[in-house]
């Protein structure tokens, strides 16, 4: 005998019970009457004891069969409790969405909005994961991620949310002392600091409106893992940086930094919300995403 009990034969055994008989516990449940035949046969023989005395008119509980049925109606009544609870939490939102993101991107871009999104959903809590180094979607039970950069094939649901401009930058002491570069070839002959996290990591790609591309491999005197990192370095005048323009966004507006190259631009990036796939989604994961696609979506170019 199994370990476990035969649930759904009793939930069977106690809907048949409740409408008192095996043709209209069929038309409540949309079960075959062979297929609740069959399931209370299956209990009996579970349970040593004869449940019902049939005859060609009616089903009569025996001993045993009172002695079951209170049991059973609770089990059913619990179980149509739980599923009516889950049910009730996947169409209206509640509960803890895990988010994953890039560390400085987090910080900038999306923490700043997640209070409005907490005081829109006050029954949704956020478990906020910053990290540049790409997680496991799915391996480590993330319920979206935001990613920015180029994806590689997967199983993944992704939606492309907006595009996210390189600008290559430098301070003006760096340029009043070394020169600004006029092409990016020259790069190579300067001080530069690196992404870790870069598809191509020490390769930085160029391309101008005329459909002229240039590859440049520049030396790099700092390698960050995080591109709040480099900041300073780069405000310090030690070397010319490419950066996201939401991380350059600042220094650029109070002139502490300068766009160099303007005329070349980065390859760009955009900005993906990812979330593994299957369908239907909790209503938590559904509204955050929706939430997260609507504030950072931005208008190409």
């Amino acid at each position: 005998m199994s370990k476990l009990p035969d649930l759904e034969a009793m939930a069977i055994f106690a809907k048949v019970v409740e409408a008192r008989g095996i043709s209209a516990a069929s038309t409540d449940t949309g079960l075959s009457a062979p297929t609740i035949s069959k399931a209370l046969a299956r209990l009996e023989q579970r349970l040593g004891a004869r449940l019902f005395n049939r005859s060609s008119r009616r089903l009569v509980l025996t001993e045993a069969g009172r002695d079951l049925a209170d049991h059973a109606a609770r089990l059913l009544a619990e179980a149509e409790a739980a599923e009516a609870a889950l049910v009730a939490q996947s169409a209206s939102p509640r509960g803890t969405v895990r988010l994953a993101a890039p560390m400085s991107f987090g910080v900038r871009e999306v923490a700043p909005l997640l209070p409005a999104f907490l005081a829109a959903y006050p029954d949704v809590s956020i478990d906020l994961h910053l990290a540049d180094a790409l997680v496991d979607i799915v391996g480590d039970g993330f319920d979206m991620a935001l990613r920015i950069g180029a994806l590689p094939d997967s199983s993944l649901v992704a939606r492309r949310l907006a595009p996210v401009p390189g600008l290559t930058v430098a301070a003006p002491s760096y340029l009043a002392r070394r020169g600004r570069p006029p092409h990016p070839a020259e790069l190579a002959g300067h001080d530069c600091f690196a992404y870790a996290y870069l598809r191509t990591r020490d390769v930085w790609h160029f391309a101008n409106d005329a459909g002229e591309t240039v590859t440049v491999r520049p030396s790099a005197r700092l390698r960050v893992n995080n591109g709040d990192a480099v900041l300073p370095a780069v405000v310090a005048g030690l070397g010319i940086a490419g950066l996201p323009e939401f991380l350059a966004r600042e220094a650029l507006a109070d002139g502490r930094l300068e766009r160099i190259l303007p005329e070349w631009q980065s390859l760009v990036s955009s900005l993906y919300l990812l979330m593994p796939p299957g369908r239907p989604r909790p209503a938590r994961v559904q509204v955050l995403a929706d939430f997260l696609a609507e504030r950072l979506s931005r208008r190409e170019g």
